[in-house]
């Protein structure tokens, strides 16, 4: 048997989803019949799946050692030695990360250990500020997340009420995100809101835009503003009001202005002539926005944050 005293970061969680993260390798299906047989209490009695934990509760565990083991990217912090992270802002909840092109935010199949999260965590795990030995079964984990050959700013929250906060802002549009990007040609209008619909193709790795919405397609907003134009090249500042797969890239090429470097939907030829092998595309400002009270965020609210050196800018559009 094994006990676990809840505290701030396990507080309100329900007692089943509680149990799906304290013991990663009991199906679901046990998760529900261990809690209704008390093989799973709280304070030495039985409880409801769906009990809300209240700090300093116990909950009381009656499972087997082998379905505790854990997987992934769960201790891959500890082989982390230099995070070198590029920190836009950080304070006692948040931490806003720049990540480089090419750099994944998680792990995909293997455990990736220079992935945003794992660096997060080595960092806060380094500074003192995360002590995994103290908690049940939070760990700092991202609220968003970009592309691998995007640059550009995400979010990581430091405790489970933030990350349940800003995750809650972020499905509210209460967080806008702007992006630079540079693509082929100049568009006209030169400020532009695109509406249309997205269709996720996940045998191809891509998605297509649409005027008319389909079976499993979704609504896809964005707003673009010129910033300046040289050449065969102008320089956009987009202002992403959904947050769809690929959406920025995919909606510049459904008006022929694709991003420059883009390998899925830009044009080849002119990648190669400019030596891009990466969309030229980075998440450089996010602005929070709260219609509704944050709670412990509050303080978030109406304030902006930026990466002031955008490189490709510098590079393209010096002046």
């Amino acid at each position: 048997m094994k006990e676990f005293t809840i505290g701030k970061n396990d507080a309100g969680q329900r007692l089943d989803r509680f149990t799906a993260k304290v013991v990663p390798l009991l199906p679901t299906s046990l998760v529900q019949k261990y809690i209704r047989i008390k093989r799973i209490k709280v304070n030495g009695r039985s409880a409801k799946r769906d009990y809300k934990l209240l700090l300093d509760d116990i909950v009381q565990m009656y499972v087997n050692d082998e379905f505790f083991g854990v997987s992934g990217e769960s201790d891959a912090y500890l082989h982390v030695r230099n995070h070198n992270l590029d920190i836009v802002y950080e304070d006692d909840n948040i931490i806003l990360v720049n990540k480089p092109a090419g750099i994944l935010c998680h792990s995909d199949s293997n455990v990736d250990y220079a992935s945003v999260i794992v660096k997060v965590q080595a960092y806060l795990y380094q500074s003192g500020q995360w002590r995994p030995q103290e908690e049940n079964s939070f760990t700092p984990a991202l609220c968003n997340r970009i592309d691998r050959n995007t640059s550009g700013i995400v979010i990581a929250a430091k405790n489970a009420e933030s990350l349940r906060i800003i995750n809650e802002k972020i499905r509210l549009h209460e967080i806008e995100r702007y992006y630079l990007a540079v693509v082929l040609g100049k568009p006209k209008p030169p400020t532009n809101r695109l509406e249309g619909y997205i269709f996720k193709d996940t045998k191809k790795g891509r998605v297509y835009v649409t005027q008319s919405s389909q079976r499993g397609s979704k609504s896809a907003i964005m707003e673009y503003t010129t910033v300046a134009t040289t050449g065969k090249l102008s320089l956009l500042e987009c202002n992403l009001i959904t947050g769809r797969t690929h959406q920025i890239r995919a909606q510049l090429a459904s008006i022929d202005h694709p991003i420059l470097g883009d390998g899925k939907y830009g044009n080849g030829q002119l990648n190669k002539q400019y030596n891009e092998s990466k969309q030229v595309l980075c998440s450089y400002k996010l602005t929070f926005t709260f219609k509704e009270n944050a709670g412990m965020l509050e303080y978030l609210n109406g304030q902006t944050f930026k990466i002031l050196n955008v490189p490709f800018r510098e590079k393209y559009f010096p002046s």
